[in-house]
């Protein structure tokens, strides 16, 4: 069934995750419907629950710390009987332990309208406290793992800032339990043909540690499995100091060099676009709706590795990570997306390009002239390139950007220009980037767990039309060289030469055996 197995680590991941589990749930079909495109079978796992109906839950071990979790628990409709012996307890104590029960969290009004059959209210950035708050869809008892070592609403969260805090928790229990058995494996097993694995982490805190000791641990025990990391850098506006915001910066650069040492494919997640797009209005400080952003690239761009024959183009994790790595040394990939009212993509009138350019969805070619083996289409967001201090950001005077692998995915009838095909990864014949494009009539669906910040046509559409891809680029490298010179000034002596060193020989492998042409072009 070509299973992919999802580990989300921390708040941001979760707030990801819920936005990517609710979309799952909203295509399944149920008879007189026709059988939905996806497969479900490849991200949700069939159980039975304690009064023997037939359960489909999420293949995904969800890991928090205490206190995050909202009103979620792990007893819920499905599962009304578990072992609390078994819900995240650290170690075996000679005595019965002394229980204190914290107040409970109440559930959100959407909750407890979704319980009650009823429609919920709508969602708002105020109204949004924890990620449980909008989930539509049960997980499993073994799917939750609570880290209760650490707390959200006491000091021990301070602790949580550091990278290494992360590193050592999970050295710490997983010396006790072995952590990959204890809770992966049980997962792993259910597979018929697992896929692989899919890792949505916070990097800029002891999540980025966690993830990169767990990376590690995967790769040793799994080998050659595709293991991608979507690595969410933290942000927004809100204030926070100069030392914090340092801390932030170093993390996210030791969590680049480690974690992409290890992973298949390391794609890192700003916060919010470079450049935000005009039909995108969006609350920096709010995770359910930067968030959603994600998880609209994210879902998108992962797309064909979960649909069925024959609906749309299916590609594997595996195929896509061929295109965009085909060198087997480029593992950073860059996500971008567009994103369009379909109704205006299928009209084929000649007022098609006047329009488009009101949804933000214009795919042009980028100098012809100057670089014919680059005649690739662009997008309207950039989410893996961020601002950085110290780093010239040369953004619209770029001429071009070297690209050695492109997979897109796109979702509704978009217009790919003329000429901009890349060459097949099985050509040796010709130069230019590997470029691989799936394409699928599905539409991304608005919930109404969905925050209302995508206004395109008249702003009342429910689906709309996405067009993603997944680049390995020259400029991967600038933002590597970037962060590498960060880690000079922020990192301790003793880690500064192997991940200064480190980041250095990962952007070589974005310039070697190419002329960038960088001068020619900033002096125009």
């Amino acid at each position: 069934m070509h299973e992919i197995v999802t580990l989300q680590f921390g708040q941001q991941a979760n707030y990801l995750g819920t936005h990517f589990w609710n979309t799952q749930e909203s295509y399944f079909t149920y008879p007189p419907e026709e059988e939905s495109p996806v497969n479900h079978d490849i991200h949700f796992r069939p159980g039975i629950a304690p009064d023997g109906s037939e359960t489909f839950t999420p293949r995904a071990l969800v890991y928090d710390l205490k206190g995050s979790f909202g009103s979620l628990r792990k007893v819920n409709a499905l599962y009304e009987v578990e072992d609390e012996g078994s819900t995240g307890g650290r170690g075996v104590w000679s005595s019965p332990p002394i229980i204190r029960h914290a107040p409970p969290i109440p559930p959100s009004p959407y909750q407890v309208h979704l319980d009650a059959g009823l429609t919920p209210p709508p969602l708002t950035a105020a109204s949004v406290r924890y990620w449980s708050d909008y989930a539509r869809v049960y997980y499993h008892p073994k799917s939750l793992v609570q880290l209760s070592e650490f707390d959200v609403g006491d000091a021990t969260h301070r602790a949580w800032e550091k990278w290494d805090v992360g590193a050592d928790l999970f050295g710490t229990l997983d010396r006790e339990e072995d952590l990959l058995d204890r809770d992966l494996r049980p997962f792993i097993e259910e597979c018929d043909s697992l896929q692989g694995l899919q890792l949505l982490a916070s990097v800029t805190d002891a999540w980025g540690g966690w993830t990169a000791r767990w990376t590690e641990r995967l790769r040793d025990e799994f080998g050659k499995l595709g293991i991608w990391v979507w690595g969410l850098e933290q942000g927004g506006d809100e204030p926070v100091s100069r030392e914090k915001r340092l801390t932030r910066l170093a993390n996210s650069a030791r969590s680049l060099y480690e974690i992409s040492e290890q992973a298949s494919v390391y794609i890192p997640v700003a916060n919010t676009p470079l450049k935000t797009p005009s039909y995108l209005s969006l609350d920096a400080s709010s995770m359910w709706e930067t968030s959603a952003v994600h998880a609209l690239a994210f879902e998108s761009v992962t797309l064909p590795s979960r649909l069925r024959a024959g609906d749309g183009q299916r590609g594997s994790l595996n195929e896509l990570e061929e295109t965009i790595n085909n060198s087997g040394k480029r593992r950073i990939a860059k996500l971008e997306f567009s994103v369009a009212d379909p109704d205006v993509l299928e009209d084929k009138v000649v007022t098609e390009a006047a329009q488009a350019d009101k949804v933000g969805a214009v795919l042009t070619r980028q100098d012809e002239a100057d670089f014919k083996d680059d005649r690739l289409n662009d997008f309207d967001a950039d989410l893996s390139t961020k601002e950085l201090p110290g780093v010239r950001q040369r953004g619209a005077r770029r001429k071009k950007d070297h690209i050695f692998g492109r997979a897109e995915s796109s979702r509704g009838a978009w217009s790919i220009a003329e000429g901009s095909e890349g060459r097949d990864m099985h050509d040796r014949f010709h130069s230019g980037p590997i470029v691989q494009r799936y394409s699928s009539s599905l539409l991304f669906p608005l919930l109404d767990s969905f925050p209302s910040i995508i206004n395109v046509g008249d702003g009342q559409a429910k689906k709309v039309a996405v067009y993603t891809g997944l680049t390995t680029c020259a400029s991967v490298a600038e933002q590597v060289r970037a962060t590498e010179q960060l880690v000079r000034r922020l990192v301790s002596v003793e880690e500064r030469e192997a991940i200064s060193n480190g980041l250095a020989m990962i952007a070589e492998e974005y310039e070697e055996g190419w002329d960038s042409g960088t001068d020619s072009d900033d002096d125009d």
